[in-house]
């Protein structure tokens, strides 16, 4: 078992060792290992070139984009066993959501061991979570950037000396929504409206650009 990552092998060996994990896992910031698997005709990982919304944890490192996730399963033959990627979408976060359950995936690879040929695509996986909806995930994004420009929650390190949950944030859109009842009590209807406008105006090209960074893709399957 090997994870495949698009950071560089740095990154890869220190999630390996900090996550405790008992597999390698490989880094692939040049898309090798995703164009062998694309030519050998095994899985199409989808990709998003622009990673903006991550470049507020300086240490990253994506040359070529970052990868949707995917899982690929193989016989020493080259036979396919088990395939699935991500088709990042806003319906599911924009690939930032849920992956297939780890004992169904095993399952269809036990499964697929009896018989013969390659396993096709699986395009409904019985999924880990359930998906937040694009306009939630939004809001919690707005949240996080205290209601002036969306942010992301990038994937902290130790020595950040920080860790922000996205679980957290709908704390915050309650306060927020307190505040703006508190002003309409306190000040005049107009008054309130101007600052609202105000705000939208504020927080409208942050929503753009975010909006834009994150992907919708077409299933060519």
């Amino acid at each position: 078992m090997y994870a495949i990552t698009s950071e560089p092998q740095s990154l890869a060996t220190e999630a390996e060792k900090d996550w405790e994990i008992d597999f390698p896992a490989i880094g692939d910031p040049h898309h090798e290992v995703r164009e062998e698997c694309k030519q050998q005709g095994w899985i199409d990982v989808f990709y998003n070139e622009d990673y903006g919304h991550l470049r507020n944890r300086s240490w990253a490192s994506h040359p070529k984009g970052y990868y949707q996730p995917a899982v690929l399963a193989l016989q020493k033959s080259g036979r396919v066993l088990y395939r699935w990627r991500c088709v990042p979408k806003y319906s599911n976060m924009s690939g930032a959501g849920a992956r297939p359950e780890a004992r169904y995936t095993w399952e269809h690879i036990q499964t697929a061991l009896a018989g013969s040929g390659d396993a096709d695509p699986d395009r409904e996986p019985l999924l880990g979570a359930e998906d937040l909806s694009w306009p939630r995930f939004l809001l919690i994004l707005t949240a996080h950037g205290w209601f002036l420009r969306p942010k992301a929650f990038p994937l902290g390190r130790e020595e950040d000396g920080r860790r922000v949950s996205p679980g957290n944030m709908m704390t915050r859109v309650y306060g927020f929504l307190a505040l703006w009842v508190v002003l309409l009590v306190l000040l005049p209807i107009a008054w309130v409206g101007v600052l609202a406008l105000v705000w939208l105006a504020v927080l409208t090209p942050g929503l753009i650009e975010i909006h834009r960074q994150f992907q919708n893709e077409p299933d060519p399957y």
